[in-house]
């Protein structure tokens, strides 16, 4: 079933934002395969996670094609600040409890059925070392519950924006090339191991991150927003996972 599509001030007012600051910084996109997203039902939009501001990238480029909306899974933690939760709520995102993920699962289920697209990232987390890491199975089991295909998608130069443990320049967002690889539709039935699906959109991720890289028009030698093994200086996975266990530990013993 397909919701009618209704009147969202608030998600309407955040795309035409948006567009007008990646408009201003003049961001060169370049988008193959957006063909893949449905024009109508449900769907996972499985996406890798290498900067901040993918999930307003994605939601760009995606209504330029069909004008749908994507309802994202976010943590609780972004819910529970005043502005950035009303906003959050005002576009049906959905709030995910770490400690009780239930709940945000029922209703992520629930607004697949009704013909939602919903957007995960299913590394659970910003990657440093800008390489797809080992991947949650929620998405997968989402869309097999649901009955709804998963898409791939990669961005690459999205980190050059906004990212993990570096600070952008303003000056030098502007410009920056911006790739997107919608890869396509994944199936998963009630009956397939989860292990064994998420590894397979693993694959499809990184295939598609590659293919990105190896177009991308800037040379990245050297440079802080390209992974290690590509002849940038950015952490190497192993060194990201170091930080990011340093940095749980460090927040679990302030709690």
């Amino acid at each position: 079933m397909t919701r009618r599509r209704q009147s969202e001030p608030i998600y309407s007012t955040a795309i035409i934002a948006g567009r007008g600051l990646f408009g201003l910084w003049g961001l060169k996109r370049k988008v193959r395969g957006v063909e893949h997203v449905p024009v109508t039902g449900g769907a996972v939009l499985a996406m890798t996670h290498f900067g901040y501001l993918d999930f307003a990238l994605v939601e760009w480029v995606t209504w330029l094609a069909n004008r749908r909306r994507i309802r994202f899974m976010a943590k609780q933690g972004a819910f529970d600040k005043p502005v950035v939760g009303r906003l959050l709520r005002g576009m049906r995102h959905i709030a995910v409890d770490m400690k009780a993920g239930a709940a945000a699962y029922a209703k992520a289920v629930t607004a697949l059925r009704d013909g939602e697209l919903l957007g995960v990232f299913p590394e659970a987390g910003v990657s440093a070392s800008f390489t797809v890491r080992e991947l949650k199975t929620g998405a997968v089991r989402l869309a097999a519950e649901a009955d709804v295909p998963i898409i791939p998608i990669a961005v690459w130069g999205g980190q050059r924006l906004l990212t993990k443990r570096h600070r952008v320049g303003f000056f030098e967002r502007f410009g920056v090339p911006v790739a997107f690889a919608f890869g396509a539709p994944m199936t998963v039935q009630p009956g397939d191991d989860p292990k064994v699906a998420t590894e397979r959109l693993r694959q499809s991720l990184q295939r598609l991150v590659d293919r990105l890289q190896r177009e991308y028009p800037v040379a990245g030698t050297g440079a802080w927003w390209q992974p290690r093994s590509l002849g940038g200086t950015a952490p190497t996975p192993e060194e990201a996972a170091r930080a990011d266990a340093a940095r749980d530990r460090a927040r679990a013993e302030k709690s």
